[in-house]
């Protein structure tokens, strides 16, 4: 005789997670014919990484679970682990795909051609449209460890910072201005990205924005604030990058290099 169990092991799985009786029945795709969407014939780590990185583009980092990211692909949550060992695994990954991106952007170039200036914007830039991509999964650069303790998001693998400071040296740098350039430009870069994406949606801690117009006590006390409120909540992002990436180029070309400009 069949009976129910109070654990509750029958209902339905909690908010949000996948129901396992609507995942594919492999099994009943192989007697028709059909391909599983399983690791048999498609699944592996770039794809996983590529799906998650999707995932939190769309849902945000809290939403992305293994059995969430499993739905999502087809598969049981269990056939993620042979490729992606767990979650935070699974997040190291996307920082690597985000920063694959960079190398496959045709505006950043690898070695300084047309002077050291050029060669720092169109980096610049080049991580900037990374971050602007991927608001929600941007903030994933600064809170997970990089490949190396003295590695600086959001240029954290050893093969980008190789990219910089070589082609810093190859300008002229002498080692200790390559290494300040390197320091002052990721923390310029980082600061500026993370306000941005936290204005795009990212969940970046104590730079998450609120909803309401004002603040929960008015601005009664604020006559000044509530004045300029519309200028001070005009999107300006674009042009204050662009400003303060002039303004640190103009510091390393002043103070690094001593006005040399090489």
């Amino acid at each position: 005789m069949q009976g129910t169990s109070d654990d509750g092991a029958g209902g339905p799985p909690p908010p949000g997670e996948p129901d396992p009786a609507h995942l594919p029945d492999v099994d009943e795709l192989l007697v028709e014919g059909a391909e599983p969407p399983s690791e048999r014939v498609s699944l592996n780590r770039e794809r996983i990484l590529a799906a998650g990185l999707r995932a939190i583009d769309e849902e945000g980092l809290g939403a992305l679970t293994m059995r969430r990211l499993g739905a999502r692909l087809g598969v049981e949550a269990m056939s993620l682990y042979r490729y992606v060992p767990g979650r935070e695994d699974l997040l190291d990954g996307v920082v690597g795909v985000m920063v694959d991106e960079l190398g496959q952007d045709p505006e950043v170039l690898r070695s300084p051609d047309h002077g050291w200036q050029d060669f720092l914007q169109r980096m610049a830039h080049g991580v900037r449209r990374v971050a602007i991509a991927h608001p929600k999964a941007f903030p994933l650069v600064a809170s997970t460890p990089p490949e190396a303790p003295w590695l600086r998001p959001p240029l954290r693998s050893t093969e980008w910072v190789e990219t910089f400071l070589a082609g810093l040296v190859h300008q002229g740098f002498s080692d200790e201005q390559a290494a300040a350039t390197y320091r002052a430009f990721t923390s310029f870069l980082l600061g500026n990205l993370l306000l941005e994406v936290a204005q795009r949606g990212g969940a970046v801690g104590p730079l998450d924005l609120v909803d309401e117009e004002e603040p929960a006590g008015g601005l009664d006390e604020a006559p000044t604030v509530r004045r300029l409120a519309r200028l001070l909540g005009e999107d300006r992002a674009l042009q204050e990058f662009e400003e303060s990436l002039e303004s640190l180029i103009d510091r390393v070309s002043a103070q690094v290099l001593g006005g040399s400009g090489a």
